[in-house]
Order: C-alpha cells, then sequence, then structure tokens
C-alpha cells in the first residue's frame, strides 16, 4: 500500500489428488504484480485442481455424476482465484469471505460423505472426500496466507489471530502440516512483536 514497493510471497494451495498428494512449489504475490513466469506457475496451479477431477473422475464416471464433481472443483478453483486476487488489491474483508466459501463447500461435502457412505458405497464416498480434503487443505493455506499477509503489514493482531484459527480449525491428522506451519508462524510473531505479558517482568 501507498509507497511501499515490497514484494512478499505467499503458498499457494496443495492439490491433493486422490490417494496421492502432490505438493507444488509455487508461489502466488498479492503485494506486487507477479513476472509472466510466476503467472504461468500460478495458472497450472488452479488449472491442477480441474484437471485431476477429470482424469481420475472420468476412468469411473460419466454423464452428470462426472459434471458435479467438475464443476465443484471449478467452483474452489474460481474462489482460490479472487481470494488472491483481493488480497493483491488489499479487499481483506472480501478475501476472507471467499474462503469462507470453500470452508462451507467442504463442510457440505463432509456431510455428502457421511451419507454416501451409507447409501451409494466407498466408491462416492471416496471421490466425495478426496475433494473435501481439497478443500478444506487449500483454505487452511489460504489462511496461512493471509496471516503472512497482516504481519508483513505489521498488523500482529490479526495475524495471530489468523494463525491461531489454524490451529484451532484444522485438527485433522492430514492437516498437521498446516497446523505446524500457523504455529512456527506464531512463534515467530513472538520475535518480533511480543504480547504484552511476554514483555512484563
Amino acid at each position: 500500500a501507498g509507497g511501499n514497493s515490497r514484494s512478499v510471497f505467499y503458498p499457494c494451495p496443495v492439490i491433493v489428488t486422490p490417494g496421492k498428494y502432490v505438493r507444488l512449489g509455487i508461489y502466488c504475490s498479492p503485494c506486487a504484480v507477479p513476472s509472466e513466469n510466476d503467472m504461468t506457475m500460478r495458472s497450472r496451479l488452479l488449472n491442477n485442481l480441474a484437471a485431476y477431477t477429470l482424469i481420475s473422475f472420468v476412468l469411473t464416471f460419466s454423464g452428470c455424476a462426472h459434471d458435479t464433481y467438475q464443476h465443484r472443483a471449478d467452483i474452489i478453483k474460481n474462489h482460490v482465484e479472487e481470494f488472491y486476487a483481493h488480497l493483491k488489491a488489499n479487499r481483506v474483508g472480501a478475501a476472507v469471505h471467499e474462503n469462507h466459501q470453500i470452508e462451507a463447500m467442504a463442510d457440505e461435502m463432509a456431510e455428502t460423505v457421511k451419507k454416501r457412505v451409507q447409501l451409494q458405497g466407498t466408491s462416492h464416498a471416496q471421490r466425495e472426500f478426496a475433494l473435501m480434503k481439497t478443500a478444506r487443505e487449500t483454505a487452511a493455506q489460504n489462511w496461512i496466507a493471509l496471516g503472512r499477509y497482516f504481519a508483513i503489514h505489521q498488523q500482529t493482531d490479526q495475524a495471530r489471530a489468523t494463525y491461531q484459527r489454524v490451529v484451532e480449525t484444522y485438527t485433522n491428522p492430514t492437516e498437521q502440516l498446516y497446523r505446524e506451519q500457523a504455529a512456527r508462524a506464531l512463534k515467530d510473531l513472538t520475535i518480533v512483536s511480543p504480547t504484552p505479558s511476554q514483555t512484563s517482568p
């Protein structure tokens, strides 16, 4: 904002395919105009979300069933794009709204997983679970990116609250990576901006 020309890069979400983790070494910059190479890498990241459903679901699904999964994957991808666009433009409230939408989708999918295990067997539930897992882990990474945004803008109280949200919300065993990232970020904040209780004698 203003005359501040610093660039800070945030990790884009990890994309998870059924039975496989794909950790992408790609970074987005909400505080600076990305280079052509950055834009290309980010485009590949976002397209991967749609691509994995196309490849993995088409083998066992056709027609409306596949279209439903693809449609929701596209919605998540769009929320991710909007999240980083809002963050780059310093529209924090709008970015938070986009991430809430991703979390809401994940919650809906969790309910669907419970029902489909009972009604339609495990194959449907596994694919629903994979998409739900992607949504949750994407949202967790977005919260961490938002925490770093607050930290670089010296809004340490907001940064702490955002990191703490990750620690308290993302408690599944497969989400340990994000809890650890948030916990480390909280410790780093105490170095640059200790709380009053930490500075009092």
